[in-house]
């Protein structure tokens, strides 16, 4: 399938949907804060650190345009590959572990039809823990021309939301964004049978652009 207008390169970055909670009120206090400095010393003295955290979330919650890999499944999720799993079932879990320096942004894995999305409450500790397949979660299920592919965005100590963008029935493109984890976590995929993992643990990933499959 031909991929989307929205994963076509174009050296834009952009911000992501969903940062508005987090991004407005630092930003307007980094504003508010810089225009009374001259008259105020208070006001000068939470210039500096507001500007820094304004600073911080405008990175933290980037969206670069990324040019969409080709293979059967792609990374959703810049990160490190934090282990790969035979599963009881026959498929393989390839678990990417997000920093809070990782942009947030999660992409579909492959082209398909969503056809299910299911948030999971559920704990919060951090996404590196074994008890993390406790946390609070979305998990997602796209038929594809492999079949049924699950990809589980999972919450962690500091992302305390996960936002999806798209939803049931809606048709995806391979490294089309479909949702948001903020300040970082955890993403598994869920290789079909037969599909072998093509990347290693420890092994840095790009969303959209990090093929997970071999030959």
């Amino acid at each position: 399938m031909p991929h989307s207008p929205s994963s076509a390169p174009s050296g834009r970055v952009r911000i992501a949907r969903g940062a508005s909670p987090w991004l407005l009120p630092t930003v307007a206090t980094a504003a508010v804060s810089l225009l009374r400095a001259r008259r105020s010393k208070r006001a000068a003295a939470v210039a500096v650190p507001a500007t820094a955290l304004a600073a911080g979330m405008l990175w933290f919650f980037r969206d670069p345009e990324r040019e969409i890999a080709q293979g059967r499944v792609i990374s959703p999720a810049d990160g490190v590959v934090q282990s790969i799993m035979p599963w009881h079932d026959g498929r393989t879990r390839v678990a990417i572990f997000m920093s809070p320096l990782n942009v947030h942004v999660n992409r579909a894995p492959l082209a398909g039809t969503v056809s299910s999305v299911q948030h999971i409450p559920g704990g919060y500790v951090p996404a590196f823990n074994k008890e993390s397949e406790n946390n609070e979660r979305v998990v997602w299920h796209f038929g594809t021309e492999l079949g049924d592919v699950e990809m589980v965005q999972i919450a962690g100590a500091v992302a305390r939301r996960i936002v999806p963008y798209v939803p049931q029935g809606c048709k995806v493109e391979q490294g089309d964004r479909i949702g948001l984890i903020r300040f970082g976590s955890r993403v598994d995929v869920y290789l079909p049978e037969g599909v072998e993992a093509g990347v290693e643990v420890g092994q840095a990933t790009t969303a959209g652009v990090t093929r997970l499959d071999r030959d």
